[in-house]
């Protein structure tokens, strides 16, 4: 870069047409340079006329084109901005110069300049002007002019340690600049990194330095969050794009990711683990088996459990591998494993499982284990939790079987529609051809999920006239519903709409869905009731077929379910009663089991509340005894005929006092339809009603699906694709949990794991089938 001065004299070094190179600037953040000393015309002149104007100007300008050494030479666009002060200094200093005394100041880092005008040389007395800080020091330092010590000296902190040193003006900045050569700043910055800041009238710092290590934990977090392969950092192209970003940069090999990986997700199970232990309730399951694409078995453990903040949380245990028999004596050894390994085997509450036949003797043989150690509630009366999202799907899979011969043509037809671009195009033709929206999408469904079905129903319905084009126009489609076919199609679809409703409330995972347990069974079998006296005889005969399944599951309702729906405050126990009474008649006796059991297990709670607070009490009599009023005369301890007073007086207090579980339920009942955030409401109740909140946390948390593992298995597919399904049990558990510890659901969407969809627009992405997080079932 050549730096000239357009104001020097002809012929010298500095002039136009004579380049002078800029000498290169090291990491140190200040450099000497002329800059800051005198020049030497300022050190010998005893008076501004031994010294001519023109000179002067020469010498200044001088001075300020030097004044660029104080960057880099890669940042000239900041040369001006850094030396501007300068420039505007040297500049009056330049005017006045030939009418001013020159001072001369001990300070040999920087020039000063006294400028005094001829009315102020006549003039004794007159108060001199302040100094300029002129010095580059002062961008790193700041006077503290508040702050002298003993001697009257100020003192100047350091902007990049908060250290502070002295400064006097008689002896200048040196010992300043020396700190600053020495002092350490995280970014280790250089003048060449000034940059213009927004006020365009200051400066601000900006770093560049990289962190290798840094860079290596985020691409490891990219990997881990895009489902990425581990060989991705081996792609040539993907070295080429790095080392054009930094040249110093050696990433890292596909051997060391999945070590970064592994000790990723140990450093994240240490975390859970400590937020599973302050965990202030107790903690709910969910557990699934998964075949991998090479037929390798894995079962999923999730925790649900309600925080401190009353948020409903949910994390993946485990995503283990599990080798056969599947029987229930390796479930059971293989879970109980896992949950030790968590250290979580004493908060359990309840375990939600499919109907595998398995798993009955699964849970009998953990129940009895955890029993050896009395970690459950009554025994785990209310440990096994059936799945009621599989369960509808066998009730509702069995009407299906009425309608057999109609979703095999819409199945085949959609099929037909996908097998190649140009009957897609063909379709979307016929599409246009009625007016109707190509954008809705054809839905492909999973034989084995019947809400999947359900959609490609209800999607074909919408397209049935377009069918009948397709018909008409393309010979070799034969797989179109006849009129009539299209009738009953539309018919069952509306019978079956709130069943799919039900699904989509018991298939979520972000807000309670126990206490919507009761009500949704409720009207499932209230509308298989009333369809079983329907007119139409095909409608009839689907409505018994899901009844006798209905009631081979549901013909009783689950215990602690039924209680879950007492802890909504749009319900209470008044629903429960009326429900019982449309069932069984009035004075049920199913209903007064479920007084029963609430009220038992209230009294367990507040026991258990009870206990704990008999035991802090007793900690504080130990620590701080009172031996003056423990013992009188001859021994008669005090304390211990109070306590039998205090349990005599509590007695008394009970039998006379409401519970809160009595001033809950006389409270009156909110509006049905009200939309609320059922945990906002017991945090907000958890001072009035302390022991029945407790419970109330508990029973919230249950799960009714085990769609929260079932998803885990959408990710595993990810994972364990066809292109590389070798990668080791170890490394997949770690890839799929660690990324649910860290990223949520944000990756994947549970309508996955039994959606598809084809759509009819070619700029148009594949609609997701969206499940309903709304906490209210219709009726």
């Amino acid at each position: 870069m050549e730096l000239v001065n357009p104001l020097a004299p002809e012929g010298s070094p500095e002039a136009p047409g004579v380049p002078r190179k800029e000498p290169f600037v090291s990491g140190t953040l200040l450099q000497r340079s002329p800059v800051f000393e005198k020049p030497a015309a300022h050190r010998l002149a005893k008076s501004p006329s031994d010294i001519g104007a023109s000179e002067v100007k020469s010498k200044l300008l001088s001075a300020h084109t030097d004044s660029r050494l104080l960057v880099s030479h890669r940042s000239l666009n900041s040369v001006t901005i850094a030396s501007s002060e300068f420039m505007a200094s040297n500049t009056n200093m330049m005017d006045d110069n030939t009418n001013n005394d020159t001072k001369d100041d001990s300070n040999d880092d920087c020039v000063e300049v006294k400028k005094e005008g001829e009315h102020n040389q006549k003039m004794k007395g007159t108060r001199k002007r302040e100094k300029k800080q002129t010095s580059a020091v002062w961008r790193v330092f700041e006077l503290l002019n508040d702050v002298v010590t003993k001697d009257g000296v100020k003192r100047a902190k350091c902007t990049w340690c908060d250290e502070v040193k002295n400064y006097d003006s008689r002896y200048g900045t040196g010992n300043l600049q020396r700190h600053i050569n020495k002092c350490y700043r995280p970014d280790r910055l250089v003048v060449g990194q000034m940059l213009l800041g927004k006020d365009k009238d200051s400066l601000m710092w900006k770093s560049s330095k990289f962190s290798k290590d840094i860079f290596r934990e985020k691409l490891v977090r990219a990997i881990v969050m895009h489902n990425l392969p581990l060989s991705f950092v081996d792609y040539s192209g993907i070295k080429d794009l790095f080392e054009y970003v930094s040249e110093d940069l050696n990433l890292i090999c596909r051997n060391t990711v999945r070590s970064d990986i592994v000790n990723m997700h140990k450093k994240e199970t240490n975390k859970l683990k400590s937020f599973l232990k302050e965990a202030p309730g107790r903690i709910c399951l969910t557990s699934d088996l998964w075949s991998s694409i090479t037929t390798d078995g894995y079962i999923s453990l999730t925790a649900h459990f309600i925080d401190e903040n009353w948020i409903l949380q949910k994390r993946l245990l485990n995503f283990s591998d599990m080798p056969p028999p599947h029987n229930g004596i390796s479930l059971s050894e293989k879970v109980y494993s896992m949950l030790a390994d968590w250290g979580i085997e004493g908060k359990l509450f309840s375990i939600t499982l499919d109907n595998a036949s398995a798993n009955d003797t699964f849970v009998n043989i953990l129940k009895l284990q955890l029993n050896v150690r009395k970690a459950l509630i009554k025994d785990g009366q209310f440990f096994h939790i059936r799945c009621c999202a599989h369960i509808l799907n066998l009730i509702v899979q069995d009407g299906l079987k009425e309608i057999d011969g109609c979703v095999s043509k819409v199945r085949e037809s959609v099929k037909y529609v996908k097998a190649s671009q140009a009957r897609k195009r063909q379709f979307v033709d016929c599409v246009k051809l009625v007016s109707l929206d190509p954008k809705r999408g054809l839905r492909q469904d999973v034989p084995t999920r019947w809400n999947s079905t359900y959609l490609m129903l209800r999607s074909a319905l919408y397209f049935r006239t377009a069918f009948t084009h397709l018909e008409a126009s393309d010979s070799n489609y034969r797989f179109c519903p006849t009129n009539d076919e299209w009738d009953r199609i539309e018919v069952l679809s509306k019978f079956l709409c709130s069943f799919y409703d039900i699904t989509c409330v018991f298939s979520g995972s972000k807000y309670p869905t126990s206490n919507l347990y009761f009500p949704s069974v409720l009207m499932a079998r209230l509308t298989l009731e009333k369809h079983r006296d329907s007119n139409d005889a095909r409608l009839k005969k689907m409505a018994d077929l899901m009844f006798a399944k209905f009631e081979k599951y549901w013909s009783e309702f689950s215990l602690i379910l039924a209680l879950a729906v007492v802890f909504d405050p749009r319900y209470k126990l008044q629903t429960v009663e009326w429900g019982y009474t449309k069932i069984y008649g009035e004075k049920s006796s199913q209903f007064d089991e479920v007084k029963d059991t609430l009220s038992s297990l209230f009294d367990i709670y507040c026991s258990n509340s009870a206990m704990r607070k008999n035991n802090g009490s007793t900690l504080n009599d130990v620590n701080e005894p009172n031996e003056s009023l423990d013992e009188i005369g001859s021994g008669i301890n005090v304390n211990e005929a109070w306590k039998e007073f205090d349990s005599f007086d509590y007695e008394y207090v009970v039998s006379t006092k409401k519970s809160e579980l009595d001033l809950y339920l006389e409270e009156p009942r909110m509006p049905r339809t009200t939309e609320i955030n059922i945990l906002e409401y017991w945090k907000g109740h958890q001072v009035r009603y302390p022991d029945l909140t407790a419970m109330a946390r508990d029973i919230l948390t249950i799960p009714v699906s085990t769609v929260a593992s079932e998803s885990a298995f959408s990710v595993g597919g990810k994972v364990l694709d066809q292109y590389r399904s070798s990668l080791k049990s170890d490394v997949t558990e770690a890839i799929i949990c660690t990324k649910d510890w860290l990223f949520g659901e944000a990756n994947y969407n549970v309508g996955d794991v039994v959606n598809e969809v084809v759509s009819l627009d070619d700029n148009e992405e594949p609609d997701s089938v969206k499940s309903s997080t709304s906490g209210t079932v219709n009726s």
